[in-house]
């Protein structure tokens, strides 16, 4: 997405479900956003296990990111997620590493 479509979308993540008239989305009612929320979650989720991470919704408005030793960091939007996994982990991590995309199954 360029800057300027990012800019006049709205406060939405270009990428999140959302309901404005004229937008192409599957999701047009309330429940089935969250729904999509929650499958973002759970699959992001699969991910995140491997390096010791959880995501969970945070009222539908942010992401919560945690370790397992209890750090957390609120995250906007999806887009965010890996650098604050950065963060907290103090390394770089990479989703589409072929070890780690082998790990995860032909599924993946």
């Amino acid at each position: 997405m360029c800057a300027l479509c990012g800019v006049l979308g709205g406060a939405e993540h270009w990428a999140d479900a959302h309901p404005r008239p004229g937008a192409f989305t599957r999701n047009t009612s309330p429940l089935e956003r969250r729904r999509e929320r929650a499958r973002r979650v759970a699959e992001a989720n699969r991910i995140l296990a491997l390096f010791g991470l959880k995501l969970s919704d945070w009222q539908g408005t942010a992401f919560r990111l945690a370790t397992r030793t209890g750090k957390v960091e609120l995250v906007g939007d999806l887009g965010h997620l890996w650098a604050a996994a950065e963060r907290l982990l103090g390394r770089p991590l990479d989703p589409l590493d072929p070890v780690l995309l082998a790990r995860l199954g032909p599924e993946a």
